[in-house]
């Protein structure tokens, strides 16, 4: 599954608005325009600095995350999701805001989307762990001698102190 291929929300998703804007009884075309348009304009972009996401028409709404933002991932779906095989992923960042910073929904691959965002938040490929440069064992050596020398500097400036 290629993540970066993901652009546009899945057909379902539109399935999921028409069905839940019922729960308006008489009026469930007003919530229906606002969710058409939402669903038309939505767009998704993943690369390799982070998520973009895009929507509207009147009032237009972009939200970028960067994944060194990401804090956490969830994913929720109610039982209509569940029944239509979507799910919403909520990715939170270290803002004020107790809420999802973005909230990515009608995929199908919602699964293969965490995994991707998780091993990008923790610096799986480039600049993770992984790809620290090995130091030698004399530059190990080397960092002991220093360390050794600033604890013999210490205790001879407490060593003064302690006289006067």
């Amino acid at each position: 599954m290629d993540v970066f291929a993901i652009k546009r929300p899945s057909p379902a998703l539109f399935k999921y608005y028409v069905l839940s804007s019922f729960l308006f009884g008489p009026l469930f075309f007003v919530p229906l325009v606002y969710l058409h348009f939402r669903y038309q304009t939505m767009r998704y972009d993943f690369d390799d600095e982070g998520i973009s996401m895009r929507w509207g028409i009147l009032f237009r709404r972009e939200i970028t995350l960067t994944y060194a933002r990401i804090q956490d991932i969830h994913l929720t779906s109610n039982i209509l999701e569940r029944w239509l095989k979507l799910a919403r992923i909520q990715i939170q960042t270290a803002s004020a805001s107790a809420s999802a910073e973005m909230t990515i929904e009608g995929l199908h691959e919602f699964e293969a989307v965490r995994d991707f965002l998780y091993s990008k938040m923790r610096g799986v490929r480039g600049g993770g762990p992984a790809s620290l440069p090995v130091q030698s064992p004399s530059a190990d050596n080397d960092l002991a001698v220093a360390l050794r020398e600033v604890a013999a500097e210490l205790r001879a400036v407490r060593e003064a102190l302690e006289k006067r």
